[in-house]
């Protein structure tokens, strides 16, 4: 069967890796479209079995905040009508939306109206905000494929027969994991600095993160660095005699497992900080403009902003959030997980509660069987 699978960002590149191989094992004869990163694109180099091929990579994709996608909505809209066109002449048996919902809903809405057989893994947070959208998707989605347990309450009270909870594939992807911890010929402490994966995020998470490493110096700080962002952009937040600051790229993992610490930038990675067991403290900022309007739509919703706070209901990990975010509330929660005992076990202990709630591997299997299962209907 012909699948067309869309990925806007990192962890949707991450995520679409392990279901591109998921699907190629469940069916030999795949043929796959897909936009994504470099994850997915190796998947598509080492295939043994039907046929896997790039569209759109998603360096050129990745636009957060409503400042920014209004100063890039020229390119956005142009992204949206090849899509369209190119969905249209490839004619797939189904279309698989991996997160990045202001762009695959509207893609959602075209291929429903043209006939097209729609599935969507990883559900859209509109239990905390655009709660309106669950209308069209509604209408729009053959299944949703929802990976967090608090959801499932939301599907339920408002009526969404096609959602089916399916696990967390951030499971699978650890799970997939060799480790391969990091040897900085260095006896200190390692504290992993995760900014984010887009240039609007590290710009303003960069300096708060590197300002923190000028008063530790006993810790060796490393920061996950991406090389689709490029070395010089990252050295330019670093001053050049720092002698307790590493970058490493692409190796995220590998930092984690070899980490006492770590400060994270809200997103995927507080939990995958959590699945490898390292105690954190979460960080935000955005776009003033962007942050008024989004404390306007989700306030009165949710009480946090990690993954982690999320699923447990409760404040497992710190969180710093725009003005809070300052280098002397930095300071004292980063001494709180690194020097007293009783506040890291009692993050382990909750981090335990966590993931016993994500249900277990295998989001990545039963989602291609899913996807598989709405393409043969056809």
């Amino acid at each position: 069967m012909k699948y067309y699978v869309i990925a806007g960002e990192a962890s949707g590149d991450l995520h679409g890796s392990n279901l591109l191989r998921a699907l190629l094992a469940a069916d030999s004869d795949a043929n796959i479209r897909f936009w994504g990163g470099d994850l997915m694109n190796e998947v598509a180099v080492s295939a043994k079995s039907g046929s896997v091929e790039m569209v759109r990579h998603i360096r050129d994709l990745a636009f957060m905040g409503f400042v920014e996608v209004v100063s890039h909505l020229s390119l956005i809209m142009g992204n949206i009508r090849f899509c369209k066109r190119d969905i249209l002449s490839y004619n797939p048996d189904v279309v698989v939306f991996i997160d990045y919902p202001g762009f695959n809903l509207k893609i959602a809405k075209y291929t429903h109206a043209h006939g097209f057989r729609n599935v969507f893994y990883i559900s859209p947070q509109i239990w905390a905000w655009k709660k309106g959208r669950i209308h069209p998707m509604r209408r729009d989605l053959d299944r949703l494929c929802y990976i967090l347990p608090t959801e499932r309450k939301f599907y339920s009270e408002n009526t969404f027969p096609q959602a089916l909870f399916v696990g967390h594939p951030l499971l699978d992807a650890v799970s997939r994991y060799k480790s391969h911890t990091l040897d900085f010929n260095d006896e200190r402490k390692v504290i992993a600095l995760l900014p984010g994966s887009r240039k609007q995020e590290l710009r303003r998470m960069l300096p708060i993160m590197t300002e923190l490493t000028d008063r530790h110096p006993e810790y060796l700080f490393c920061i996950a660095g991406m090389n689709l962002i490029g070395e010089e952009f990252y050295k330019q937040y670093i001053k050049t005699d720092k002698s307790n600051i590493r970058i490493v790229y692409d190796r995220t993992y590998d930092l984690l497992a070899s980490s006492y610490a770590a400060v994270v930038c809200s997103g995927t990675a507080t939990l995958e900080t959590l699945l490898f067991r390292v105690p954190q403290v979460v960080c935000y900022r955005c776009n003033r403009i962007s942050a008024a309007i989004a404390r306007r739509l989700v306030a009165s919703r949710i009480k946090y902003i990690s993954l982690v706070n999320l699923i447990a209901d409760c404040g497992v990990v710190a969180e710093l959030i725009q003005n809070d975010c300052n280098l002397e509330r930095l300071e004292k929660e980063f001494a709180r997980i690194t020097s007293d005992s009783d506040v890291r076990n009692g993050m382990m202990t909750s981090y335990d509660e966590v993931i016993s709630m994500l249900g277990g591997v295998g989001a990545s299997d039963r989602t291609a069987n899913e996807i598989i299962s709405i393409a043969s209907k056809k």
